[in-house]
């Protein structure tokens, strides 16, 4: 696996072309809304025969000829959904970035037809709690996972935790809080844990330290009011290599695993950047 030049995506090899037009549908721009001058999420069509699991990422195309680039990025959308939606960070000069920032809805973008990756609940094995521990555009794939009805009936808790620099990081925010009200969560038996936590603005969330040191002094789990404990909890991880790298040493010390040989684990990882 190699880095990409730009934040917000999966990490991959780059591509030039994605190969034949059978391979991805062009799609249309339906909205953008800019969380920051350097953050957006945007909406696009949906191809009929395009199918994910919430967790997966896809690839998306911009450009023509020889300036065609490829980029990996989560699905934020639910499964169900008509639309495709995305969470991206743009970086000044980028080779991808540049041609989103320009991009206008009603634009056309190109959406491989596959969806790939393992930060899916059905890489862990059946437990009590679901933790979803995330920053910046990490949180992408888990507003898909949210939006899932049979998650809110296959666990009793559901925490979020969502790192970000400054406040107006927290993407979503407000729709995290009202997922549960919908009408297609009204058997939900599992309760939902908003942990907001932003670093670099003293006073904006209770939480002001980065996730794995949070989760070294105990803060984590005091603040969500739920021990993580390798008998009950489950453990999904996106976001910067640095992030999940401290997470994966200390949850392998606590006794989690990652899906090995078929036999399903407690942790799943998917690093950005």
């Amino acid at each position: 696996m190699s880095g990409i030049e730009e934040p917000g995506q999966v990490i991959l090899g780059k591509r030039k072309d994605a190969g034949p037009q059978d391979k991805w549908t062009a799609e249309h721009v339906l909205s953008m809304r800019w969380w920051t001058p350097a953050l957006l999420s945007f909406r696009t069509t949906r191809y009929r025969g395009f199918r994910f699991t919430p967790g997966h990422y896809t690839r998306l195309g911009l450009g023509a000829g020889d300036d065609l680039v490829w980029r990996p990025y989560s699905v934020a959308s639910a499964a169900y959904d008509d639309f495709l939606e995305f969470i991206a960070v743009l970086v000044p000069g980028g080779a991808f970035s540049e041609p989103l920032r320009r991009l206008r809805v009603g634009d056309t973008i190109r959406v491989d037809k596959a969806s790939y990756g393992f930060l899916t609940v059905d890489q862990l094995a059946p437990g009590k709690d679901l933790w979803m521990l995330s920053s910046g555009t990490g949180l992408g794939p888990f507003l898909s996972i949210l939006r899932d009805p049979t998650i809110w009936q296959s666990y009793e808790r559901l925490i979020v935790a969502h790192s970000v620099r400054h406040s107006s990081e927290l993407a979503w925010r407000d729709e995290i809080a009202g997922i549960r009200n919908g009408e297609l969560f009204a058997e939900a038996k599992a309760t939902l844990t908003y942990l907001p936590v932003v670093t670099r603005e003293p006073g904006a969330t209770e939480l002001t330290e980065r996730v794995p040191l949070l989760l070294a002094d105990g803060r984590l789990e005091a603040a969500a009011a739920c021990p993580l404990d390798v008998a009950t909890s489950r453990v999904l991880v996106c976001g910067n290599p640095e992030m999940t790298r401290e997470l994966r040493q200390a949850l392998t010390a606590r006794g989690f695993a990652t899906n090995r040989r078929g036999i399903p684990g407690q942790m799943a990882f998917e690093k950005y950047w």
